[in-house]
This record gives C-alpha cells, structure tokens and sequence, in this order.
C-alpha cells in the first residue's frame, strides 16, 4: 500500500462513531428511576471489569452480558460514577438529537482532572458556543483545505521512510496522528520535542482507562502527573507565540485563531490556562479514534485486494 493511499486513509478517519454513555447526576437520582442493573463494589464498582475487558481483543462481552441480563438499557458504576448505558440504537439517536435540550453532554469528574475544565467538553453558555464556533470555522476555512492534505501525505512519507523491519501499525498510526494534530494546532513540525510530548501525553491517555484515584492506582496517579507535564510543555509554546505575536509574526493554525478571538468584540477572550485545556482536549479527541480507524482499515483494505484496486482506481481518477 503505498504513500498516497496511506494518507488517503488519514483523512478519512476524520470521522469516527462515537457510543453513548449517560451519566446520572445527583438530582436525577433521586427524581428519576434508574434502568436495571448493578453498581458492583463500592467507589470501584465495575470499572475493573470494564478495563479488564477493553485491554482484550473482545471488549463487547461487558457491554453483552449485561444487555442479556438487564436489556439494552442498563445501570453501572464505572470510574467513580453511576453509569447508564445505552446499546438501543433509537434511544441514542433521540438523545443524540436533542442534546443541549433535553441532554446535556457530562463527564466523570476524574477526566477533568485530564484534560481539564477549561476544555471544550466542559465549558456551557456562550463560551462554549464562541468556542464550538471557532473549532467549526476553522475547520471549514482555507487554512485546512490548503495544507491538511499536504501536512497527511508530508508526515505519513516522513515516518514511512524511518519504518525498517517489523512494526506495530497502531502505534505508528498514534505517532502520525499525534504529529499531525500538533501540525495543525500549533504549527510544530515533528522534532525531539514532539516525540518526547508524546511519550508524556501517552501517559494522559492510560489515566483514562483506570481507577479514577490517585491513591488507589498509580496508572491514575502518573497520568495527573504527566497532564501537569504537558500542560507545562504548552503554556510555555502560547506565551512565546503570544510574544511573538506581539512582534508581528503570526501563523496559520488554531493558535492564531484562538489569539485572533481575543479582538472579535465579543468581550469573551481566553487565558493561558483555557487555552491549554482546550489545546489538550483537542489533543484527546482523535489520537485513538483516529488511529485505530486508520489501522482497522488497512487491515481491511489488505485482507480485501478487491476493495483496495477499487479504491485505487476510484482515488486516482479524482486525481
């Protein structure tokens, strides 16, 4: 499979599908009647047997014996808080379709602590809406119809050309789409620093996947210690931009945007801080997604010579 494809199948992954978890506030315990299920030990609840299950090749049966037990509805309690899961495909398209109506996007208090609470996922009102805008226009604007492409096509031959003997697919599809992601945010091209950002922001993402207490698990308790590392990393890049900036030299990436928003007149302008977390969220969003959409379809593509001349032909004659 070569370059070209390869870095075709980069910005296909740009979508990916997303499960719906509900999580119960307080209020709603105690208005509303919980679906059934179990809330397993205390604090811990079921989230070893979650974890257990997704370091497996077969993540599904924590989701198939309880929607045999209990239905396609069901409670848990996983990473410190009680759970509802929904594997109803009408359910989540309706909660889906009136969320900030009805529903209101929440996460457990431990991802917080990671990608911190100025991140988008955690911000409401009209900063949340100037923030939401932004992302989507920048995503629409030239500056990602332009150099996007030629960023996938220029990063995936970089790391190609280092690839020698047996390698792990999905870890050089993470590698890629870490540096991909930096390219795009913060004008940084791979180097030694990159790689070693990377190697500590690795770290972040294992905290996602534990016990959601520093005492408990030293996965978690390593993973607030890296996020800190990170986030010093980043603060230290915004305020040499931010002094750059004021020297007149300014770049195309969601930095500058985020710095630009600061004069828009709406009065809402974002700190070193806010900035950070929503870097990191960003960071967050589409390092597994996107590699293992990518490493899933060369798998496919390479298991199906068929579909793989059909694409071949189908991208070339765009070309």
């Amino acid at each position: 499979m070569d370059y070209f494809f390869l870095s075709i199948l980069f910005t296909l992954s740009l979508t990916t599908i997303t499960f719906v978890i509900l999580q119960t506030t307080t209020t709603t315990r105690r208005k509303t009647r919980l679906p059934p299920g179990t809330t397993g030990l205390p604090f811990i609840g079921e989230s070893l047997q979650l974890i257990s299950f997704y370091k497996t090749e077969n993540p599904e049966p924590f989701i198939d014996t309880r929607v045999a037990k209990y239905g396609p509805i069901f409670t848990t309690h996983v990473f410190g808080e009680k759970t509802v899961f929904s594997t109803d495909l009408e359910i989540n398209r309706f909660i889906l379709q009136n969320e900030g109506r009805l529903f209101e996007s929440s996460y457990p208090g431990s991802i917080s602590n990671l990608v911190g609470k100025h991140s988008l996922t955690f911000m409401r009102g009209c900063l949340h809406r100037k923030m939401h805008s932004l992302t989507m226009s920048f995503a629409n604007s030239t500056i990602i119809k332009d150099h996007l492409l030629v960023d996938i096509d220029r990063l995936v031959r970089l790391n190609l050309d280092t690839w020698t003997g047996r390698i792990l697919l999905m870890e050089e599809a993470k590698k890629i789409t870490f540096e991909l992601t930096l390219k795009q945010l913060l004008s940084i091209d791979p180097s030694e620093w990159t790689e070693n950002l990377r190697k500590i922001y690795m770290r972040v993402i294992e905290g996602f996947f534990c016990i959601p207490n520093p005492i408990l698990s030293i996965t978690y308790r390593r993973a607030i210690q890296a996020r800190k590392r990170v986030a010093e990393a980043l603060n230290l890049v915004v305020r040499e931009r931010r002094m750059e900036r004021e020297r007149g030299i300014k770049k195309n990436d969601m930095l500058a945007a985020l710095f630009d928003s600061d004069g828009d007149g709406s009065g809402i302008g974002f700190s070193d801080d806010e900035i950070v977390d929503f870097l990191v969220s960003l960071l967050v969003a589409g390092y597994d997604t996107t590699s293992t959409t990518i490493t899933l379809a060369v798998k496919f593509l390479t298991d199906t010579p068929l579909a793989l001349a059909q694409l071949k032909v189908r991208f070339l004659s765009l070309n």
